[in-house]
């Protein structure tokens, strides 16, 4: 049986203070967990006996066999799954991001947790390691965004810098950085480039002005057919999954 303490620990975790000063994240759900033992080290893990049977030995410092009703009052689900896992968080540096030999993904204060939780799953199927978020960005360890990862997390790294510190640091380097407007070149006839730096802006406001000033690829993704009238806008997800798919259309065509 899981214990008051053990509950009551989990569950502080959904705050980001709290995350931070254990030095820990929770995962749910039975693949996504299984997905992301292999890269993270594990302190407590709570399971159904029917899932570890399917996953043979269990690499946690802590492992319980979960009750019924053990999972319910941890999840942060409305229908939990039949696992839960407190991992401890990484240790992943900046440093590794390198946009001048791959493309990295740059975002511009996206703050709801579901879009980024989709952008980093974009970016693994894409093949794009980093992920680079302004200081304003929801955290990629609350466990709305880990869940919505479906378990990308094990190949993406995130992190966290000052926009434009970072950004003049790449202008310097001679980095392309691209970045989405309506004033932009049409996306599927400029040149693209099979490294650099690819900026999202927020949902509500795109890219702010001091990250806009870095911006030396500006890009537009046409609708269809032209000039027809359509909605305002595209959820920045499906805007990055558009051009992440062109960029990577472009490498393979470019051999």
């Amino acid at each position: 049986m899981l214990s008051k303490s053990k509950i009551k620990y989990i569950r502080s975790l959904e705050s980001k203070k709290k995350r931070n000063e254990y030095g820990v994240f929770v995962a749910e759900g039975n693949k996504l967990v299984a997905d992301m033992l292999p890269f993270y080290s594990c302190e407590l893990l709570i399971a159904k006996t029917s899932w570890m049977a399917t996953q043979g030995d269990i690499p946690a410092e802590e492992l319980l066999i979960a009750d019924e009703n053990d999972i319910p009052k941890a999840s942060f689900l409305k229908h939990p799954q039949d696992v839960l896992a407190v991992f401890k968080l990484p240790e992943w540096s900046i440093e590794d991001a390198q946009p001048a030999e791959e493309l990295v993904l740059f975002l511009d204060g996206i703050q709801d947790p579901g879009n980024l939780g989709t952008i980093i799953r974009l970016a693994d199927w894409f093949g794009i390691r980093h992920i680079i978020c302004s200081y304003d960005c929801a955290d990629v360890f609350n466990p709305k965004v880990v869940q919505a990862t479906m378990g990308a997390l094990a190949h993406v790294q995130v992190h966290y810098t000052n926009p434009e510190e970072y950004l003049e640091q790449q202008i310097a380097n001679l980095t392309p950085i691209y970045g989405t407007f309506l004033d932009g070149d049409d996306l599927y006839n400029d040149e693209l480039t099979n490294h650099g730096i690819l900026i999202m802006g927020s949902e509500g406001k795109g890219i702010r002005s001091s990250v806009e000033e870095f911006v030396n690829k500006r890009l537009y993704i046409p609708s269809y057919p032209a000039n027809q009238a359509t909605s305002e806008s595209l959820n920045v997800a499906v805007a990055t999954a558009i051009v992440c798919a062109e960029f990577r259309r472009r490498s393979i065509q470019a051999g």
